[in-house]
C-alpha cells in the first residue's frame, strides 16, 4: 500500500506563526519607544522652567548687581531657572518683601533681622571688623574700648548700631555720641587728628580690604595701630550672627607687614537665602550653578569673589536649605543613585506599557491557536465516512486524511498554532477512528475473498 500522501496544510500554520511573531516584535518595539518617550517627557517636565523672584535693595547696590550677574549666568548655562529682580529703596525693605513671602531670594548680612523662613544657599562675602587706634596706642580689651569715643567707617548707618550692640552699649543719647558714623569722605588722619576719637572701627568686605592700598599708606606713616579682638569668642557666644575671622599676615600691607602676624577679629557673613518652601531640586540646582560659576559672579569691587558653601550643620545660625545640604553631601553619588528617579520611572513605565500591549496581544490582535479538541470533529467525520467506504482505495484515502490531521496537529503543537486544550479528546478520537479504519479494511478484504489480489492491484496502481 503506497498511495500518494498529500502534503500537510502547513502554509496556514506558517502564516499564523509569522503574523504572531510580527505582532510580538511590533509590540516590543512600541513598548520600548513609548517607554523612552515617557521617560524623556518626564525628564522635561521635571526640568520645566521656573522663575524665582529676587528681592534686592537699590538698583545700583551690591545686591542688585550680584542678582544681575546671577541672572546672566543662569541664562548662559541654559538653566531651567530664571530670575525676576525686584528693586527696593534699600536692603531692609528687600528683606521685608522676602519676609512677606513676596520674594523667593534675598541677600542679607547676618546682623540683620533674619526672616524665620530664610534658608541659606551660599556664603557670598565676609565683612571684617578692623579695630584701629591712633599712633602706637593699643586697645587691650573691649572694656577699655567702651570707654572711648568710636568712629565707624562703613557704608550704612546700621553699622554703628551693630557696634553698639556687640559692645553692649544701651540705646540713648550717650550711646549715639559715643559710637557714631564717621562723616563722609573721612580718613584715618582726619579722624585721629581731631582728637575726639579714641578708636576707629572699619567694617568692610574682606575682598575689598585686600585691594585697598590706603591701609598700606597709613601703615608707612605710622598713623594707626591695628588691634586684635582677643575676646572674639565671647562676642560670638553672645551674638550668634557674628563669625570668627582671622586676618592673615600682610593682609592690609606687605611693607611694612600689617598685621605682622595672624590677627583674630570678628566679622559678619553675607548670605544668599531662599524661602524654605522652594523645592530641594530647585535649591540644589541653583546652588550648583553658583558654585560652578564663581568667577562669573564676582563683582568688580570684589564682592562674591570667594563664594563658599553654606554651613550645613544643623546648629548653623541660618540653617542651610535642604536641597543645598543634599547637594553638598551627595557629591559622591554613583550613576545609579544620581539617576535613580529616572530609572524607577523607566521601570514603572515599561511595566505598565508592556502589560497593556501584552493584554492587547493576548486578547485582541493575536491569532489564537486552534484547540486540539476542535480537530476531533474532523476526525469523527472521517470515522463516519469509514463506515460507508466500500473499497480499499476509499479506506486508504481516509487513512491519509487521518494521518494528515495528525501531522498537522503535531506541527501546530510545536509552533503554537494549536493549543493543547482537549488534547486527550483528540488522542481518543484519533485512536478510535484509526481502529475503525483498520477494522473496515480487514472487513473489506474478507468480503472480497482475494486478499492477495487486492494487495497486488494496489501495488500496481501505486506504481
Amino acid at each position: 500500500m503506497s498511495a500518494e500522501v498529500p502534503p500537510p496544510p502547513s502554509a496556514p500554520h506558517a502564516r499564523v506563526v509569522v503574523s504572531n511573531r510580527r505582532q510580538m516584535l511590533l509590540f516590543a518595539a512600541l513598548t520600548l519607544l513609548l517607554t523612552v518617550a515617557t521617560v524623556w517627557g518626564g525628564r522635561i517636565w521635571l526640568r520645566n522652567s521656573e522663575t524665582l523672584t529676587f528681592a534686592v535693595g537699590n538698583a545700583n547696590g551690591t545686591e542688585a548687581r550680584f542678582a544681575t550677574r546671577l541672572t546672566a549666568v543662569l541664562k548662559n548655562t541654559s538653566s531651567r531657572l530664571h530670575l525676576k529682580i525686584v528693586t527696593n529703596t534699600d536692603n531692609t525693605k528687600a528683606l521685608a518683601q522676602f519676609d512677606r513671602k513676596d520674594a523667593d531670594l534675598a541677600v542679607l548680612r547676618t546682623d540683620a533681622r533674619i526672616p524665620p523662613r530664610a534658608r541659606a544657599l551660599t556664603i557670598l562675602e565676609h565683612d571684617v571688623l578692623l579695630l584701629m587706634s591712633p599712633g602706637g596706642k593699643k586697645i587691650a580689651s573691649l572694656a577699655e574700648l567702651k570707654k572711648k569715643k568710636i568712629a565707624v567707617l562703613a557704608d550704612g548707618d546700621n553699622n554703628a548700631a551693630f557696634v553698639r550692640h556687640i559692645l553692649d552699649i544701651p540705646d540713648g543719647p550717650d550711646a549715639t555720641s559715643k559710637v557714631q558714623m564717621a562723616p563722609p569722605n573721612s580718613t584715618l588722619d582726619k579722624l585721629f587728628a581731631a582728637g575726639g576719637y579714641g578708636a576707629v572701627i572699619a567694617i568692610a568686605h574682606a575682598s575689598a580690604i585686600v585691594k585697598d592700598k590706603t591701609f598700606e599708606q597709613y601703615a608707612r606713616r605710622g598713623a594707626f595701630t591695628l588691634n586684635a579682638i582677643d575676646e572674639s569668642k565671647v562676642l560670638i557666644r553672645r551674638n550668634p550672627g557674628i563669625s570668627e575671622e582671622t586676618l592673615a599676615t600682610g593682609t592690609l600691607s606687605s611693607a611694612p607687614l600689617l598685621p605682622d602676624d595672624d590677627l583674630d577679629t570678628v566679622g559678619l557673613e553675607w548670605l544668599l537665602v531662599a524661602q524654605s518652601r522652594i523645592s530641594s531640586s530647585t535649591a540644589g540646582e541653583l546652588a550648583r550653578t553658583i558654585y560652578e560659576n564663581k568667577a562669573e559672579l564676582a563683582l568688580d569691587n570684589g564682592f562674591a569673589s570667594k563664594i563658599e558653601p553654606a554651613d550645613v550643620d544643623k546648629n548653623a545660625f541660618i540653617v542651610a536649605h535642604q536641597g543645598v545640604a543634599e547637594y553638598i553631601n551627595d557629591t559622591g553619588k554613583s550613576f545609579l543613585e544620581r539617576y535613580s528617579d529616572l530609572l524607577y520611572l523607566a521601570v514603572a513605565t515599561l511595566g505598565i506599557i508592556g502589560s497593556i500591549f501584552a493584554g492587547l496581544y493576548t486578547k485582541v490582535t493575536r491569532i489564537a491557536p486552534e484547540k486540539a479538541s476542535e480537530l476531533a470533529t474532523a476526525i469523527l467525520d472521517i470515522g463516519e465516512r469509514t463506515a460507508s467506504a466500500t473499497t480499499l482505495d476509499a479506506i486508504d484515502k481516509l487513512q491519509d486524511e487521518l494521518e494528515t490531521i495528525l501531522r498537522g496537529a503535531v506541527i501546530g503543537l510545536r509552533d503554537g498554532t494549536i493549543s493543547s486544550d482537549g488534547l486527550d479528546t483528540f488522542k481518543l478520537g484519533y485512536e478510535l477512528v484509526r481502529d475503525e479504519i483498520g477494522m473496515r479494511r480487514e472487513s473489506l478484504k474478507r468480503h472480497a475473498g482475494h486478499d492477495d489480489n487486492v494487495v497486488i492491484v494496489k501495488s500496481a496502481q501505486s506504481a
